[in-house]
């Protein structure tokens, strides 16, 4: 983090003189939560969150791998007075910047750190993701967004996380989930060369696959047979399509990442 804020300073600097400073959003040097357009892609997923995932103004909802307040940022223009907003990342700075920058402003938005152990993040986290439980009570949430944060865990922390989504959403409650699907024509895209990431390294029999095998979690696709397996196994619905995403090549689709949306189903029968 020091690097980036030594190397990005001048820009942010630069934003300031030409009055395109928005202090609701945080200083470059924290945009940590990947490539693209800060402001852009949060307010894509947050219409995704409306449209796909029924986000209504006086939700509940949760916001695992929060970040600097991506999400959180447009959510504070859609959640009404009645809704609540809970962020978790790993990320001190992150939810730093986030209590003290939109928490003030929205009463009703927390934040919250996760002391997990996260080799580029936070290596010196007290606590193993793969049995992590999250501070919140059962059924205490209308929605869940886990968004590009299965691509960077491993096959049993994504298990764990699955598990506590089915834990933590209401009956009838629904988590919107972006990954990086392996089905035939994502294989054969990677086969030719063709897609944006390169999942080339193969692991326990092709459920999952990485880019780069010195750093296994910086970035992840996993066989699309496999996840929906775990999901069903953890009493979770897939609710409408797999919205395929634009990362293999396809055309016409929601987002770079592929989509899925999750719910809990009103009666358990599983």
């Amino acid at each position: 983090m020091p690097v980036r804020r030594l190397l990005l300073a001048p820009l942010e600097i630069v934003d300031r003189l030409r009055g395109r400073h928005d202090p609701l959003l945080p200083p470059r040097w924290l945009r940590y939560v990947g490539p693209g357009d800060f402001r852009a892609i949060g307010d894509e997923f947050a219409g995704h969150l409306v449209e796909l995932a029924g986000l209504r103004p006086d939700h509940a909802v949760l916001d695992i791998g929060c970040g600097v307040g991506r999400m959180a940022i447009p959510l504070t223009r859609i959640l009404g007075p009645e809704g609540r907003y809970d962020g978790i990342d790993v990320v001190p700075a992150g939810i730093r910047w986030c209590r003290r920058h939109v928490q003030p402003l929205h009463p009703g938005f927390r934040f919250h750190l996760a002391d997990l152990r996260n080799a580029r993040y936070n290596p010196g986290g007290a606590s193993d993701a793969s049995g992590y439980r999250f501070p919140f009570d059962d059924g205490a949430f209308d929605g869940v967004l886990l968004a590009s944060v299965l691509t960077h865990l491993a096959p049993d922390v994504v298990d764990q996380y699955l598990a506590e989504v089915a834990r933590l959403l209401k009956p009838g409650g629904r988590c919107l989930v972006s990954v990086f699907l392996l089905d035939d024509f994502a294989r054969e895209r990677i086969r030719a060369g063709a897609t944006a990431e390169r999942f080339v390294h193969e692991h326990d029999g092709d459920h999952f696959r990485t880019a780069r095998p010195d750093d296994p979690d910086d970035i992840v696709a996993f066989d699309q047979l496999w996840l929906m397996e775990r999901i069903a196994d953890r009493s979770l619905d897939l609710i409408g399509p797999i919205h395929h995403g634009a990362w293999t090549g396809r055309v016409g689709t929601l987002s770079y990442q592929d989509i899925v949306v999750l719910e809990r189903p009103l009666v358990t029968t599983r």
